[in-house]
């Protein structure tokens, strides 16, 4: 069972590295394309770096293109929620499409994140849920992935016990089928806009 759990692992990576590279190379003009929507809309960097909690409780910076105003969070970090006004209008469709977590393929391959896996919180957020929430610390016992069970089951707007549920399954029973599943689930998301409540 270990030497099998391992296999996996070792294969999950190479096939982190190998879509990550592909992905780059396919979606550049899609994020060209949103770079200078974005710069047009609002004034500010492109890109917004943000502190996350990975795997064993590392932390790194993960990479999005920027959706919402360069002060949204001047009063403070706040819990992502539907229709969010800080949310800009180019913000909201890559929201949407989940254009705005390509540049992510970059934290893939340095291995901050794998494709699959659940979404690395915020430290803030982290010390919180972690007092609040038995088990939350849990999702810090697999490496963080750009997509993952809660995403396409649930979306950004879930309270954090429910995306702490489908998170829960998802370590639970990662397997390569499992994985190509959300994979699968998250392309339809970003082509049609739809599937994640």
């Amino acid at each position: 069972m270990k030497e099998k759990e391992t296999f996996y692992f070792v294969m999950k990576r190479i096939i982190d590295v190998t879509f990550s590279l592909m992905g780059l190379l396919i979606t550049f003009p899609v994020i060209i394309l949103f770079s200078i929507l974005i710069k047009f809309e609002t004034p500010g960097p492109v890109f917004f770096l943000q502190e996350r909690v990975g795997l064993n409780g590392r932390y790194f910076r993960v990479i999005k293109l920027r959706s919402m105003g360069v002060d949204a969070e001047k009063n403070g970090a706040k819990w992502a929620e539907r229709n969010d006004p800080r949310v800009t209008r180019v913000g909201a469709f890559i929201r949407k499409t989940r254009i705005d977590e390509i540049p992510q393929f970059i934290n893939i391959l340095v291995g901050d994140m794998s494709l699959v896996g659940p979404r690395p919180e915020r430290p803030i957020f982290t010390a919180k849920f972690n007092g609040e929430i038995p088990g939350f610390i849990e999702r810090l016992r697999v490496k963080p992935g750009l997509t993952g069970w809660a995403q396409v089951n649930g979306g950004y707007d879930i309270t954090p016990e429910e995306k702490l549920k489908l998170d829960q399954y998802y370590i639970s029973h990662q397997n390569y089928k499992l994985d190509f599943k959300i994979i699968l689930m998250t392309i339809k998301i970003c082509i049609t806009g739809n599937g994640a409540r």
